[in-house]
């Protein structure tokens, strides 16, 4: 028995642990049951209907293709700073 629980914690925490398998068990055996019989599952193994994805009108298309690159020339004197930005964030001398 762990120290720093009560007694009646314990105790509780026992029977949530007993109620937590019993419901999963329960919901295990229920949804098994509801699939392996019924008219739903007679009509699902007769017709093979791909499903439809839903269509958000909220979100906009997807881009077949990637943006646009842009390109900007730099002055000799932009390059030599850049160059040495990049010499110091990586450590270099």
């Amino acid at each position: 028995m762990p120290v720093h629980l009560t007694p009646p914690q314990l105790t509780v925490l026992t029977v949530l642990a007993v109620a937590s398998v019993a419901w999963l068990l329960f919901m295990t055996r229920l949804l098994r049951r509801v699939r392996s019989t019924g008219p739903a599952r007679a009509a699902l193994t007769a017709a093979q209907v791909p499903p439809v994805l839903p269509v958000l009108p909220a979100l906009p298309c997807q881009r077949r293709s990637g943006p646009h690159l842009e390109a900007v020339e730099l002055t000799p004197a932009e390059e030599d700073a850049f160059a040495g930005l990049v010499r110091q964030l990586g450590g270099g001398s």
